[in-house]
């Protein structure tokens, strides 16, 4: 399995922990140190090693920090989490704070003292974030002090040590760009802003832009390090040399300079002393280490959004065909499981054995079809009654629960292959639904076909299309706390940014992005509604009558949804049409690659809504 389920969580670790880190503070004259989720990436999913929050709160989620006072200590977490944090943290110790409408910069600005010293880890914090904090700290008359070691890690006895995951080169056949035509136009790039180089710190712009896999930290294929891209100069690529063989060295050698990680900071440091070099980071990802590095040294910072993140995020023919194929194939191997699923009684299914039988079917698909599944894109969502409420709920051995009659049962998940990675969500009723499930289930269901349907001009933002998503909640006075769609990437992350539909989605839509579009409903203790779909933008195309073009979304995914939920009362003429029209195709492309009674399940769960 490439998922466990053993349960990492253990609330009554974190008083002693909190102690032994508050009597490091005192030593260090620090009033609080803030303890982020995220590495020297800043990325959303961390090696062991980078576990400091988890370590520290026993919160396992993938988004949120915890500051930790003298006298008290704060968790802050999104919606997503709320409930997830409740559980896992000590509420002794945690107060939990909402991430997202107060977070630690605002907290700050609010709470903080005349004379505090709040201490971070300049390597575990943006450019832009430890701006935010600082800004907080001074107005209060406080100071942020950025420290050269993290206390955490000096009492964490038993910290893994750094990930040495193998490097692969990731064919051109996938990637439909060679590596160094895409170097090329970043160091254009870095060259326009009058920069002399850029950092790559994000482990996904590093895979995109040298074609290559990595697997340093779980369900997301890449390789931890950093790039110096140079606007004239040979650039320099500063990866642990234990994960490159001989065919890696030889893809690599002529594209950069193979340099130790633990070289950088004296490499930037002579580079800025040298040359008094101008250094573009993107302050919403670069470390505010790097920051300090260059400026120390008497070089010139400026910000610059990270150059491969739109190249990497509107993806060529050959990344969107790989998509296609990578979603036939999960298509397929989730029309086995919801046929395996539905043959299956109440309450003689739980909901790691039902993550289990989701991951058997996708890897037999995959070796069935020569495209072995590589990864699961995440740890597999399998909640069932009131568990499928907890909107990132992982299931462990300590939680496991029965789909019981008379439940919904909420699964989502993904693969990752290597011509593609997917997500996608389904909600399915375990016995007889009742009326105000099939509701619910309706209206988030009319949400995802409004953004499914949707056409746009250029320069809309995934803020602008938000609202469609929730419409047919909110008239009904219901709403979810999270976005309604994340950018995917191309056998990377599965959170890819900067595209996303959600309030805060500010990035253009740009044709080649790859989204999700998920929208939910939850119901605290009773159950979980979500239901997902990928979808790529489109290219602008006139429309008869019309007079401007108008983007719109092709949709990836290739999964039937649950009939027996469906109220076709509360559907317009055009819903249900788009809906017959999806299921149809579903059948159409995935048909052939099943056979027996899942194609038979597949003919009835693919019906048109008339039948």
């Amino acid at each position: 399995m490439f998922q466990s389920f053993d349960s990492t969580a253990n609330p009554a670790q974190g008083p002693a922990r909190v102690k032994k880190l508050r009597a490091l503070l005192a030593e260090n004259g620090l009033h609080g140190f803030l303890v982020p989720r995220s590495d020297e990436h800043q990325g959303e999913y961390v090696a062991p090693r980078s576990e400091r929050l988890q370590w520290m709160t026993g919160f396992t989620g993938s988004a949120g920090a915890a500051l930790v006072l003298r006298e008290a200590a704060h968790l802050f977490v999104d919606g997503r989490y709320t409930l997830q944090a409740k559980q896992q943290a000590d509420a002794g110790t945690f107060t939990i704070e909402d991430l997202m409408g107060n977070p630690p910069a605002k907290w700050l600005t609010e709470n903080a003292a005349k004379g505090w010293r709040i201490g971070i880890d300049p390597w575990l914090h943006t450019v832009a974030e430890a701006r935010a904090l600082r800004q907080a700290l001074e107005t209060a008359g406080g100071e942020l002090v950025a420290l050269e070691t993290n206390p955490v890690d000096a009492i964490w006895d038993d910290q893994p040590g750094p990930p040495t995951g193998a490097v692969a080169i990731q064919p051109l056949a996938y990637t439909g760009e060679e590596a160094g035509a895409k170097l090329a136009r970043l160091a254009t790039a870095v060259k326009d802003t009058g920069a002399d180089a850029t950092v790559l710190t994000d482990p996904a712009s590093l895979a995109w832009a040298f074609n290559i896999r990595g697997a340093d930290i779980p369900h997301t294929p890449v390789p931890l390090g950093f790039a110096v891209l140079h606007a004239k100069d040979r650039h320099a690529l500063y990866i642990d040399g234990r994960k490159l063989d001989t065919e890696v060295l030889a893809h690599l050698e002529p594209l950069a300079r193979l340099c130790p990680p633990d070289t950088l900071e004296a490499d930037l440091r002579q580079l800025a002393e040298t040359h008094a070099a101008t250094v573009a980071i993107d302050p919403a990802l670069a470390a505010e280490k790097l920051r300090l590095l260059v400026e120390e040294a008497g070089g010139t910072v400026t910000e610059m959004p990270d150059p491969a993140r739109i190249p990497r995020a509107t993806k060529n023919a050959a990344e969107l065909e790989g998509s296609r194929a990578a979603h036939r194939r999960d298509g397929a191997a989730l029309a086995k499981f919801l046929c395996w699923l539905d043959a299956q009684k109440p309450a003689s299914v739980d909901e790691i054995g039902a993550a289990r039988q989701l991951e058997d079917a996708r890897r037999a698909v995959g070796e069935a079809t020569q495209m072995p599944l590589r990864e699961i894109s995440f740890d597999t969502i399998s909640g069932a009654g009131p568990n499928g409420a907890v909107i990132h709920y992982r299931v462990t051995h300590n939680t496991n629960r029965k789909l019981g009659a008379g439940e919904l049962y909420l699964v989502d998940s993904g693969g990752q292959y290597q011509d593609g990675t997917t997500d996608i969500t389904r909600t399915v009723a375990v016995g007889e639904p009742s009326a105000e499930m099939r509701r619910h289930y309706t209206l988030v269901l009319k949400g995802l076909i409004g953004v499914s349907q949707l056409r746009y001009p250029e320069g809309t933002r995934g803020a602008d299309i938000d609202v469609v998503a929730r419409a047919a909640l909110w008239q009904a006075g219901l709403d979810y706390a999270h976005g309604t769609g994340h950018g995917v990437g191309a056998f990377l992350s599965v959170h890819e940014g900067p595209q996303r539909i959600a309030k805060t989605g500010t990035a253009k839509l740009l044709p080649g992005m790859i989204v999700s579009n998920e929208p939910g409903f939850y119901k605290e203790g009773a159950y979980g509604i979500r239901l997902e779909n990928l979808i790529v933008v489109t290219p602008a195309e006139d429309i008869p009558g019309g007079e401007i073009a108008m983007h719109g979304f092709e949709t990836l995914t290739l999964v039937p949804f649950d009939r027996r939920l469906i109220d076709t009362a509360l559907l317009t003429e055009a819903e249900r049409s788009w809906l017959d029209s999806y299921h149809a195709r579903v059948l159409t492309e995935i048909g052939s690659m099943v056979d027996g009674e899942t194609l038979a399940w597949l003919e009835r769960a693919t019906a048109s809504l008339a039948e």
